[in-house]
C-alpha cells in the first residue's frame, strides 16, 4: 500500500512539472538554462522577447554559452550594441524555423530528401540538416557546422534544439 502511494505521489509530481514546463514559452525555458544566458542578452538586445513568446510554433536551434566564445573576439560585444540591433535580430532569426519540429521530424526529413533537408529560416536563410557520425548537423550558408547536442526541449509555443556552434546567414 505504501509503495502505491509512492509511486501515485511520483506520478502526480511528474505531471505536475511536465505540465508546468508546458507553460513556459521558448523564452521562458532559455532563461532556465545556465548554458544559454548570452542566448538570452542577444534575444533581449535584438527585441525578440515578444516575438518567441508569441503562439509560433517556432522551432529554435539555441547555441549554448560555449558556441558564442567559438566566434572572434568581441563579436558578441559588437552585435549586441544597439546600433547593430538590425544584424543581432538576423543572426538570432537565423536559428529559427517556423513550425514545431521535433528529432523524429528532422530525422525523417533527412531521410525523406536522401541524406539532407533544407529547412527556411525565419530571417529567410537557409539551414542544410544531415546527419554525420549519427548526429544532425546544420551547415549554414557560410559552410559553417553545428552539431545538434541536445534535442526537443518542449515549450508551449514550440521546441528548442541545442547547437554547439552559432549558425550565420550569408
Amino acid at each position: 500500500m505504501k509503495i502505491k502511494s509512492l509511486a501515485l505521489s511520483f506520478f502526480a509530481f511528474v505531471t505536475m512539472t511536465l505540465a508546468a514546463s508546458a507553460q513556459k514559452t521558448i523564452v521562458d525555458v532559455a532563461v532556465g538554462s545556465a548554458d544559454h544566458t548570452t542566448l538570452v542578452a542577444a534575444v533581449k538586445a535584438a527585441d525578440l522577447v515578444a516575438t518567441l513568446q508569441s503562439a509560433g510554433p517556432f522551432t529554435v536551434f539555441a547555441p549554448t554559452n560555449a558556441a558564442f566564445t567559438k566566434l572572434p573576439a568581441g563579436t558578441v560585444e559588437t552585435l549586441l550594441k544597439a546600433e547593430n540591433k538590425a544584424t543581432l535580430a538576423k543572426i538570432l532569426t537565423y536559428h529559427v524555423v517556423a513550425g514545431s519540429l521535433n528529432a523524429t521530424a528532422v530525422l525523417k526529413a533527412i531521410k525523406d530528401g536522401g541524406g539532407s533537408v533544407t529547412l527556411k529560416t525565419v530571417s529567410g536563410g537557409s539551414l542544410v540538416a544531415s546527419v554525420k557520425a549519427g548526429k544532425v548537423i546544420l551547415t549554414d550558408e557560410k559552410g559553417g557546422v553545428a552539431t545538434v547536442v541536445a534535442t526537443d526541449l518542449g515549450a508551449n509555443n514550440g521546441l528548442i534544439h541545442v547547437i554547439d556552434t552559432v549558425v550565420l546567414p550569408k
